[in-house]
């Protein structure tokens, strides 16, 4: 994660919160497939709601097929 992001213990409160968010969409991902996150230094100040919205519209659009995007 980007120093941009925060401190230390920023970044690790950030990196927790996305970690939980992320256990619970996990069956969304099709087996054998890579997810990368990246936090954005906005994401410090966003609340799980904020971040959860964000992660789900991320998920929606890499799921969907390469000639709707």
């Amino acid at each position: 994660m980007s120093k941009a992001v925060g401190n230390a213990v920023v970044r690790n409160q950030v990196k927790r919160r996305l970690r939980h968010l992320v256990s619970g969409r996990l069956g969304a991902v099709p087996a054998g497939a890579s997810l990368v996150i990246r936090a954005l230094p906005a994401s410090a100040g966003a609340s799980s709601v904020v971040l959860g919205r964000d992660l789900d519209a991320a998920l929606a659009k890499a799921l969907r097929p390469r000639a709707a995007r």
